[in-house]
């Protein structure tokens, strides 16, 4: 079989985008969302910026017993909790109410020169955590996707240094037993706030999904300091596959959506 499969041009197995998985420049051919006025992510001018003096801090308070699985869905890494009452939620800043935590997931790049979704003036950093949570009010998450002030993500950028947080070492350690696509791992007893950076610095504005289908009922927390991981830390996420177990091993790597058009929506930030 070797390559002729493939054909001389399609290079090997692991070359994507494939045609049952086109790439993010023709999501909306499926997803018409894709191509609405207040998709994710984008990148952030601070010339453009609002300052919003009257932002309120967020706050976030989880409880680690809600933590239940860690999987690897061929997309990403993701951590779920439970979310079935008011366990571990955030509140303020942009929000009015609390949001319940539901998952949280990684985008990262194939070198740590890139992997986060946004970029801040230019800068792109190897990786970006999502914190997703949605508002009760509306029901359930299903619900909740259709109402503009339905999910409210926290973001925080990982960039590669010598002093790597410990915390980011819990997740990381569990990769192991999630190695291919389709696998999960019990995963108890975690309390995601210690992944925060010690500044509570945020930009925020209203967006999307970063994958399809790219629902536009996100408001963004995006916190300006970045929390630091180790090379060998990055290393470990570019070893999972996004293929099952009985597939060749396809490192799962820029997994990240590329910057969308701002269309006129204004960022605020709560510090100058």
């Amino acid at each position: 079989l070797g390559s002729s499969r493939w054909g001389p041009d399609r290079g090997g197995p692991c070359d994507s985008p494939s045609p049952s998985r086109p790439g993010p420049a023709r999501w909306h051919e499926n997803y018409p969302n894709a191509k609405g006025d207040k998709q994710s992510p984008i990148e952030i001018n601070s010339k453009e910026v609002k300052h919003e003096p009257s932002l309120p801090a967020w706050h976030a308070s989880y409880d680690p017993g809600a933590a239940k699985t860690i999987l690897n869905n061929g997309r990403t890494c993701r951590v779920v909790f439970d979310d079935s009452f008011d366990r571990s939620v955030l509140r303020g800043g942009p929000l009015s109410g609390a949001y319940r935590l539901r998952q949280l997931h990684l985008h990262w790049g194939s070198s740590d020169d890139h992997g986060s979704e946004h970029v801040i003036d230019g800068v792109k950093y190897a990786a970006e955590l999502h914190m997703v949570h949605w508002n009760p009010k509306h029901g359930n998450f299903a619900g909740a996707l259709k109402q503009p002030d339905g999910v409210a993500v926290v973001g925080i950028f990982l960039k590669v240094g010598t002093t790597p947080k410990p915390e980011m070492k819990r997740i990381l350690e569990e990769i192991d037993n999630i190695k291919t696509k389709g696998k999960e791992a019990p995963f108890q007893h975690f309390d995601p706030s210690i992944l925060f950076p010690k500044s509570r610095d945020y930009w925020t504005y209203h967006g999307s999904f970063t994958t399809p289908p790219c629902e536009e009922c996100i408001t963004w927390i995006l916190l300006r300091e970045p929390i630091e991981v180790s090379p060998d830390q990055m290393a470990r996420l570019r070893s999972l596959s996004k293929n099952p177990e009985n597939e060749p091993m396809c490192p799962l790597v820029d997994n990240w959506r590329p910057p969308q058009p701002v269309k006129g929506r204004v960022v605020k930030a709560s510090f100058k």
